[in-house]
């Protein structure tokens, strides 16, 4: 299958999240939804109050559209070449991008409380996690339902069937990282430049596998990401809100989930990893002996607080999501072997 299709999957995304700047931004700004910076955090954040929120339905349209398009593209090379598709899918992708938009309704309802309604706290905690797990369960049984198994691929070992305890596992994998990605969305353009990466490197890591439509799917997402970050990058024009986080975060679990190495999610995603390491590490602390490990948590804001800029924040952890990226090919490489 020719990589082509998914460069030009990728540009068609870029396109239409850049493009769609132009018009949803002026709309937010209309209706006056912008984001309120509570006082916790750095003070020269506050320079940020009123920033347009939402802007997550950016990379979500452009995803879906750029997805709806690799995958005729994709179906219409396979019948030329007399190549058969995939069992299930178009299911499965159905699947991992219906999964991803109903975290995004989730987080839609969040900004849309915060900043229409003008609860800064949003969505009843209690009430998102019930939603989230709802979610996330149905996600699992339309897995097992389209034919996934127990059994997780282990670099070096092999196989190993976790029989019912995967899915407590999986359960805890999928609602941990899609709130890893929410809470990775604290500096401009940090979330979408790891995340981009972290798609790119799915993307080829897919198509790797031969798994084609979910490749293109990847590269959707790293294309919206790419897109957005014309208008996220310091200074932020725009941001993604908990409509665009948890989107990615749903993405970031449907990607890992697809390749069936689902041991490469917390891998390529290790910044989201340590991000949510470094929250629950700083509350646990605080509440067992009353003292900080971190200037601020998540942990972008520690670095933020030691004097490093944004950009460099950035770069950095996107350095890392890259170098990580690396190591999911390489282990991807030796598992096809």
């Amino acid at each position: 299958m020719p990589f082509w299709i998914n460069l030009i999957v990728g540009a068609i995304s870029a396109a239409v999240s850049a493009g769609f700047g132009f018009i949803l931004i002026p709309y937010l700004k209309k209706l006056k939804v912008g984001a309120h910076i509570l006082e916790i955090g750095p003070r020269w954040q506050k320079d940020k109050e009123g920033t347009p929120l939402m802007g997550g339905f950016m990379f979500a349209a452009s995803t879906v559209i750029a997805s709806a398009v690799g995958y005729l593209l994709i179906s219409k090379f396979r019948e030329s070449r007399l190549i058969d598709p995939p069992e299930n899918s178009l299911l499965k992708l159905a699947v991992g991008i219906g999964a991803a938009l109903l975290f995004m309704l989730i987080g839609f309802i969040d900004d849309y409380i915060k900043v229409v309604k003008k609860r800064n706290q949003g969505f009843n905690v209690a009430a998102k996690s019930v939603c989230q797990v709802i979610v996330t369960v149905a996600y699992l049984a339309a897995l097992r339902l389209l034919g996934n198994t127990t059994s997780v691929v282990i670099p070096f070992i092999g196989e190993v069937d976790f029989g019912f305890f995967y899915y407590i596992i999986m359960f805890v994998a999928i609602y941990g990282f899609v709130n890893a990605v929410n809470l990775t969305d604290g500096v401009d353009g940090l979330c979408g430049s790891v995340t981009l990466v972290y798609s790119a490197t799915f993307a080829l890591i897919l198509a790797m596998l031969d798994d084609w439509e979910y490749s293109a799917f990847a590269m959707a997402v790293a294309g919206g990401c790419l897109g957005f970050l014309v208008w996220n990058l310091h200074p932020a024009k725009v941001f993604m809100g908990d409509t665009g986080s948890m989107f990615l975060g749903g993405c970031v679990v449907a990607l890992g989930f697809a390749s069936g190495l689902e041991l490469l999610i917390p891998l390529v995603g290790i910044i989201y990893l340590c991000e949510a390491l470094s929250d629950v590490i700083q509350i646990g602390s605080y509440k067992l002996r009353h003292k900080r490990v971190f200037k601020m948590a998540p942990i972008h804001h520690h670095f933020e607080l030691s004097g490093w800029s944004e950009y460099k924040i950035v770069f950095v952890f996107s350095g890392i999501t890259l170098v990580a990226g690396l190591l999911g090919v390489l282990a991807t490489a030796l598992y096809t072997k």
